[in-house]
């Protein structure tokens, strides 16, 4: 299957300004990513907090220009009139749901504003069903943020994404802040829309368990470098990170709780990176070598994609 979207190297650095006596320095937020998207499939990235996945989300869809590296969509790399036309086919939904929608506008005007972004005419009867396409009623159209609840809200985000038929939505954690039975029911929308549109998914989420049950394939990033990439949710995590992840992950079956181990040690700074791999500090399989020596993302033929120097067995 071709890549819909390929990254290639890619590297974001921020720089915060300085001051009286405080010198500026640089946060690197994404570091040598390489990675590519399949069309038609769900591609899940997962992590902690702050450790670059929206800012990976944003520079695949070219909402902020990487320090190093490309981008490239349908084997292209797009600059001006090419980039803001090929716009339609890129599509986000937010993690909030309310700031995410001016207040000021009905939902009406929430999924028109893609149309007039691109200088199109707003049809009328395509409001009508993407608000049927994602659940709402028609008599919503006239209803601001403030007066629908937080599914509803997200349900028109979806719709607003929806709007010019695009090809790629990222999804940047669209259920972190609805509760348990909402997400559920957005996740099942989020699967029906793919089947019937044969939609391409980029899913950012902080929680293992729900990449799993959603996505086709998983890369999990640490402090900004991707450290394991599955090519199944069923694949045995070989990076001692994902492992952790996936340890940490409850169960609902009180046979088969288990007490919890958290990682030692702190998140090294993106301001300060250290010398070998990011995680040596918090791993209990590190060594020296892993403390001196940065590892690169190998695959080898008999298993899949990992940055380590001490792999966990896939067996």
């Amino acid at each position: 299957m071709a890549d819909l979207v390929t990254l290639t190297h890619l590297t974001k650095r921020f720089t915060q300004q300085g001051g009286f006596l405080k010198p500026a320095r640089s946060m690197t937020a994404v570091r040598d990513v390489s990675l590519g998207i399949a069309e038609g499939s769900v591609t899940g990235v997962v992590g902690e907090s702050g450790c670059g996945k929206s800012t990976l989300a944003r520079l695949a869809l070219r909402l902020i220009e990487p320090t190093e590296g490309r981008v490239y969509h349908s084997g292209t790399e797009l600059s001006g009139k090419e980039l803001r036309a090929a716009r339609r086919n890129m599509a986000m939904v937010f993690q909030d749901p309310y700031s995410s929608l001016d207040p000021r506008y009905t939902l009406a005007d929430v999924l028109a504003e893609p149309y007039r972004a691109q200088a199109l005419k707003v049809p009328t009867d395509r409001i009508k069903d993407l608000l049927g396409q994602v659940g709402l009623g028609q008599a919503l159209a006239s209803a601001y943020p403030h007066q629908l609840s937080g599914g509803q809200r997200q349900r028109a985000g979806i719709a607003r994404a929806l709007a010019l038929h695009p090809r790629l939505v990222v999804l940047d954690e669209p259920t972190a802040s609805l509760d348990v039975s909402i997400q559920a029911q957005i996740i099942a929308l989020l699967q029906d829309l793919r089947t019937q549109l044969g939609l391409t998914y980029l899913f950012i989420s902080h929680d293992l368990g729900l990449v799993r049950y959603f996505c086709d394939r998983i890369v999990v990033m640490y402090l900004g470098a991707v450290v394991e990439d599955l090519p199944s949710p069923a694949a045995r995590p070989r990076h001692p990170y994902t492992a952790a992840l996936v340890a940490s992950n409850l169960s609902a079956d009180p046979t088969r709780r288990k007490e919890l181990s958290a990682l030692r040690g702190e998140i090294p700074s993106a301001f300060t990176l250290p010398k070998g791999c990011a995680f040596a500090a918090r791993c209990t399989r590190s060594t020296n070598r892993c403390l001196k020596e940065s590892p690169s993302l190998e695959r080898s033929e008999e298993a899949h994609a990992v940055a380590c120097w001490n792999p966990l067995s896939d067996q």
